[in-house]
């Protein structure tokens, strides 16, 4: 087949990376068109578009404030039709009532001004300008939600010593989600209001443990998203410890819960003791391989995200003694053999395909358990592994999310390794979430529903059948309809677990082997007695209550918005009071010099 590759620079030209990514779908959807790449010019993308064979001689005039749309299409015609979509389409006619006055403000500054009640400011510029823009926020008084990854591990530290002195809270860098006040920020889910306060070092665990509670009847205070890194050693959990005294004084919050994948030792140890001073029950989840937490009393350890949500609907009820077993349910189990049977003999691997990094610590850890070695992105062993080998991989990890959406706004990046599954004669098994919530794809079921019908036609071909497991990480009342979705991959034959360790725990049966039941220990049974647990790492200097803090949660988010318009979007179909900023890279995309301008100001 004849291919023609041409490029458009749209010179000093910005849209956020949803946004081009609707418009590639849209292009890529037209009659004749092969490929479409469609991306800012920075050396690195340019880089990309060359081994992609999208580069040509007309795009390499584009620089790094510069937007480059790529086609690839069958004829020389098709291809100029479909630039001319994209010209069309990112430089849109204004209509009358259109004027300087009513046009979406280009600075924080702009933007106050429109809306000077704001107390939230909500970042997801490239991570290169974020420090800038999130310091700047911090500077007028506004928490920050700070969605952007790729922030310096330094600059992190600067701006939460920064906000102390404020008496405000910075949520990230790397935050995913969060629910104030029953607003949704980021990736969260539509979850009612309830006794349990969230703080969550970790989105998708966040996500997971507040749509298993809202499916047991239990809503959620408030749910603080703090970043992944937060409980790293260096920055000592600061966020998570200043929500953590927070919610202790919210009248609202009865039971709380701590959510991450295995923080630093010394980190862990010094929440465990804080949370044992707090004076309301709390929950510790830190899951993954190497999960560390030392008992105390008021404090339960909960090994999986599924027990963290049981143990905190238990203790909001009082449950004066229980005991949950969540071994695999007897119809999941009879579906899990029926499915074994229909493997080759030579089918043995599991490769795990997660749009969650927590979900995916989660999943590694119980399946090491289970299968022995896996490989995986998340501990760099996929190439210590002996090939062929189990796999699990965090397709939302730094490496797969530079320079495009992640994985829960475009879910499109796991069909190739899926069909690299397919195509694998030793794999059996193939385990994926579905993430559902604002923010997310609108139809992740139906893009993994199409790739699972191409995985499908791959295997059956070779004479084989693919085993697939998903869980749907959703709430009822999520955009995406919960319902709908998980009855379109029953349909395509996927079979669904209620949970992730759930999930861990059905593939495992179908692999002929037995995946350790957890069992939570809870709520009204003895805890243990104070002064029981060992707290052998030195202590971090305290960590004062974030004095505006408290009237974010009691009023809610007013919010400026800075990057994905997508988030704009949520905030105000929620009734949210929100100005998005129109943002461009300062000093036309020239890091270096936005970096000198920064200094200057």
């Amino acid at each position: 087949m004849q291919t023609h590759v041409r490029c458009l620079v749209l010179f000093s030209m910005y849209r956020d990376s949803v946004w081009l990514m609707h418009l590639s779908y849209t292009l890529e959807s037209m009659p004749g068109v092969q490929r479409v790449a469609v991306m800012m010019g920075t050396p690195h993308n340019k880089a990309l578009l060359q081994d992609a064979g999208l580069l040509t001689a007309e795009g390499e005039a584009g620089g790094a404030n510069d937007l480059l749309v790529c086609v690839q299409a069958d004829t020389p015609a098709i291809a100029a039709e479909a630039l001319q979509q994209a010209t069309a389409r990112m430089t849109p006619q204004q209509g009358a009532g259109a004027t300087a006055r009513t046009a979406a403000p280009r600075t924080l500054e702009t933007a106050l001004r429109r809306l000077p009640e704001a107390n939230l400011a909500c970042i997801s510029v490239p991570g290169e300008y974020a420090v800038h823009e999130a310091r700047k926020a911090l500077q007028h008084g506004l928490h920050v939600f700070l969605f952007s990854a790729h922030v310096d591990l330094a600059a992190e530290i600067a701006l939460k010593n920064l906000a102390a002195e404020q008496g405000l809270l910075v949520m990230g860098p790397d935050c995913g989600t969060a629910i104030l006040h029953g607003i949704p920020l980021g990736f969260a889910n539509q979850i009612p209001r309830g006794p349990v306060g969230l703080i969550a070092a970790s989105g998708t665990g966040l996500q997971q443990v507040s749509c298993l509670l809202a499916g047991q009847g239990v809503g959620v205070s408030q749910a603080i998203g703090v970043g992944g890194r937060d409980v790293h050693e260096r920055i000592g959990g600061h966020s998570m410890r200043a929500a953590l005294r927070t919610l202790a004084q919210d009248a609202d919050t009865r039971v709380l819960v701590l959510i991450a994948k295995p923080p630093a030792p010394r980190v862990a140890a010094q929440l465990t003791r804080e949370a044992a001073q707090m004076g309301k029950p709390c929950v510790l989840a830190f899951v993954g391989e190497h999960a560390l937490t030392a008992e105390s009393a008021g404090v339960y350890p909960a090994t999986t995200l599924e027990e963290a949500a049981l143990l905190a609907r238990a203790l909001v009820h009082g449950t004066p003694a229980w005991s949950a077993s969540v071994a695999l349910p007897a119809s999941l189990a009879t579906e899990a053999q029926a499915a074994s049977t229909a493997l080759q003999p030579g089918q043995r691997l599991l490769h795990a395909l997660y749009c969650g990094g927590t979900l995916a610590h989660e999943a590694l850890g119980l399946l090491r358990r289970a299968l022995g070695r896996v490989g995986s992105n998340l501990d760099d062993t996929l190439g210590a592994a002996p090939q062929p080998a189990h796999m699990v991989l965090d397709l939302g990890a730094e490496e797969f999310t530079q320079g495009r959406p992640h994985p829960m706004i475009d879910p499109s990046a796991r069909r190739p390794y899926l069909l690299e599954a397919a195509a694998n004669p030793a794999v059996a098994v193939v385990l994926v979430d579905v993430m559902l919530g604002w923010g997310a794809h609108p139809d992740p079921a139906g893009l993994l529903a199409a790739a699972w019908r191409e995985a499908q036609a791959v295997a059956s071909a070779a004479g084989r059948t693919l085993v697939g497991i998903a869980h749907v990480c959703g709430a009822l009342d999520d955009p995406q309809d919960f319902a709908q979705q998980c009855q379109l991959l029953r349909e395509h034959g996927l079979l669904l677990a209620d949970s992730n360790a759930q999930a861990v725990r059905l593939a495992s049966a179908v692999l002929g082997v037995h995946a350790p039941d957890s069992t939570a220990q809870g709520a009204g049974l003895e805890s243990p007695a104070p002064g029981t647990a060992a707290f052998p790492q030195e202590p971090y200097p305290p960590v004062g209550l974030p004095s505006r803090l408290p009237e974010l949660l009691r009023t809610g988010p007013r919010v400026v918005n800075l990057g994905l318009e997508l988030f704009a979007t949520q905030l105000a179909a929620h009734g949210t009071p929100v100005v998005h900023v129109d943002w461009r890279p300062p000093a036309g995309g020239d890091a270096r010099l936005a970096s000198l301008l920064a200094r200057l100001q």
